[in-house]
């Protein structure tokens, strides 16, 4: 039994040493990971997080996610301008997966309103629209002959 408590302490130790942690948090983490390693130590199924999160609620509603300078990540509550890397780094999801999960139509951007404007201002300063119309019209040219 020792042991398993050993382990508990080094492996939240671990964690608590790259990720701040609140008291809660790190009770709540203490008490998780040692029920995980004592139902593995039974030979139990362990539950997993990915489960949890494909069963819970949103973290904020549809209409609070999408914000004029912010998204808010309905998996997590986390704040961010654009969400595609989030969702593939922390919850190993696709936007498409996400759209789904939480019934966000196509037409949505997964992006901050302001966030957006910026690049395609950016875009237009550079002239990057007229670089693509010109490679369209040469490859067609290509194509035709």
């Amino acid at each position: 039994m020792s042991t398993l408590l050993e382990m508990t302490a080094e492996i939240v130790a671990a964690h608590a040493s790259i990720t701040p942690l609140t008291k809660e948090d790190l009770i709540a983490e203490l008490s998780d990971v040692h029920e995980a390693l004592v139902a593995l130590d039974k030979g139990e199924h362990v539950a997993t997080e990915a489960a949890e999160e494909a069963t819970a609620a949103p973290a904020v509603s549809l209409k609070k996610a999408f914000g004029k300078d912010k998204v808010i990540c309905m998996i997590c509550g986390k704040e961010m301008k654009t969400l595609a890397r989030h969702l593939k780094t922390s919850h190993d999801m696709k936007p498409g997966e996400y759209r789904k999960r939480f019934d966000i139509p196509r037409t949505q951007p997964l992006a901050a309103r302001t966030y957006s404007e910026s690049r395609r201002q950016m875009a237009v300063e550079r002239g990057l629209g007229e670089n693509l119309a010109k490679a369209r019209a040469a490859r067609a040219k290509n194509k035709k002959k």
